[in-house]
């Protein structure tokens, strides 16, 4: 039993006060009963004199008490009343400057995590907190994003969460290496993924920090600025030597008419032919190499692609719904270069006019442009090499067409993917089963998609 600090001092008070009555018993000659009334009398007087001292001591252990109390709760927002000036006042008023301070320190710290979620939740990397367990501790909303979960991950073993991941991360969280990986979507361009670990305990348990980040992007940003540097050194140096054989043709002409050689004049227009087409080459890789920032507007969908059917025999498939309000946000001259190449790269693959479309769709953030023909397709395994500068699968192919494509595309913050038509899909007019190259890994006479999403507001 624990005897408070009050009891005690009351215990003593008595005591003192019997011991001090002992004389009068002995030395006194008093009467039994006078003697019990004094020692009354003298007790009432000790308990009323402890009671009034311990008055003001018991308040202040009492507001202690509460005080600390509400300090184990967590609860900082009360300060004791208690303020006079004695050692238990004093006490009690560096209870209150601490409770001031660990208040402060509470609020900070709160600001501090609502800060940290807000960072968290909003960043686009993949955060996923898994204990010795393997189970997520803590995830932010690009990560339920990644794995397509949108009612919350904390909870779930990582094993499990792995079944809904897209092809390729798994792997990769499984083998807890950090490094490059690849997601392979279906009908989208390939996407490159840097993934990070990080080990700490936490509440004396082992935990492991995984954070995927979307380096697509960035590779490809870096890739492209590598290839305009190359192709502006090779297109300065191609000028500075294109300038002087020009110069020296046309002197040679003027030589030549003083010399009756019908051999000179054809010598002379094959060099001239030449110049002219590497002049063009240079210029046309000058143009990849300095695509200006796009000036985005909403562009009426029926207006861009009436024109566009001027140039370009295609099929246009719009939305049922008010196909003639339909508009996109685009840069309008980069736009239209953008169409003209995938509309030439269509009619080019050996499709016939008519079996070339293009097909629009809309959603609440995006534009999804799909261009498609039916002609020999590309083979699986050049499928992400075309989007590369100098790279074509043409024998007179420049490898510009689809690099300025993607630049484009990536000026304007959108996404492009080719893929090959499903052989399941015949060509129009074309009853005759569809087969598969094996030898190229393409799907012969059913043509390519190339899917172009481009953001609706910026």
């Amino acid at each position: 039993m624990i005897m408070s600090v009050t009891t005690r001092v009351w215990i003593i008070c008595l005591l003192c006060s019997l011991i001090g009555l002992l004389p009068v018993y002995w030395l006194v000659d008093w009467t039994l009963v006078q003697k019990l009334v004094f020692t009354f009398l003298v007790l009432s007087l000790s308990v009323g004199a402890a009671r009034f001292m311990l008055k003001d001591i018991k308040e202040g252990l009492s507001a202690l008490e509460i005080g600390l109390l509400n300090m184990k709760d967590g609860e900082f927002s009360s300060s004791l009343s208690y303020q006079k000036s004695d050692q238990l006042g004093q006490l009690c008023g560096l209870y209150n400057q601490t409770i001031d301070k660990l208040r402060e320190e509470k609020h900070w710290l709160y600001q501090r995590e609502l800060l940290l979620d807000k960072i968290t939740q909003s960043s686009p990397d993949v955060l996923l907190l898994v204990n010795d367990q393997g189970v997520v501790i803590f995830s932010n909303i690009a990560a339920r994003h990644f794995f397509s979960t949108f009612d919350g991950i904390s909870g779930r073993q990582l094993s499990a969460l792995l079944n809904n991941a897209p092809q390729g991360a798994a792997d990769a969280i499984t083998a807890n290496k950090e490094g490059l990986f690849s997601l392979n979507h279906k009908d989208k361009e390939p996407e490159t993924w840097h993934m990070s670990l990080g080990s700490f305990s936490l509440n004396n348990q082992s935990h492991t920090l995984y954070i995927l980040k979307q380096m697509t992007r960035e590779l490809s940003r870096q890739e492209v600025a590598v290839w305009k540097k190359v192709i502006r050194v090779i297109s300065h140096e191609l000028n500075n030597s294109l300038g002087p054989i020009s110069s020296m043709l046309h002197s040679g002409r003027i030589l030549s008419l003083q010399v009756d050689e019908d051999r000179l004049a054809r010598v002379f227009s094959t060099i001239d032919e030449r110049i002219k087409h590497l002049s063009d080459f240079v210029q046309g890789y000058g143009k990849f190499a300095k695509i200006p920032e796009p000036k985005v507007h909403p562009l009426k969908v029926s207006d861009v692609f009436e024109q566009l059917a001027q140039q370009w025999q295609f099929n246009l498939r719009l939305p049922e719904s008010s196909p003639d309000d339909l508009t996109l946000h685009a840069d309008a001259a980069q736009f239209e270069q953008l169409m003209i190449n995938l509309l030439k790269n269509a009619h080019e693959s050996g499709s016939r006019p008519e079996d070339v479309s293009v097909e629009l769709a809309q959603t609440e953030v995006s534009t999804v442009i799909k261009v498609k023909d039916r002609g020999k397709g590309i083979a699986d395994d050049s499928l992400n090499s075309v989007l590369i500068p100098f790279y074509s699968t043409k024998s007179n192919g420049t490898g510009l067409g689809l690099a300025l494509c993607r630049e484009i595309i990536d000026a304007h913050h959108g996404q492009i993917a080719l893929y090959n038509r499903s052989a399941a899909q015949p060509p129009s007019g074309n009853t005759e089963s569809s087969t598969h190259d094996s030898e190229s890994g393409a799907y012969a006479n059913n043509g390519l998609v190339v899917k172009v999403t481009l953001p609706k507001f910026r």
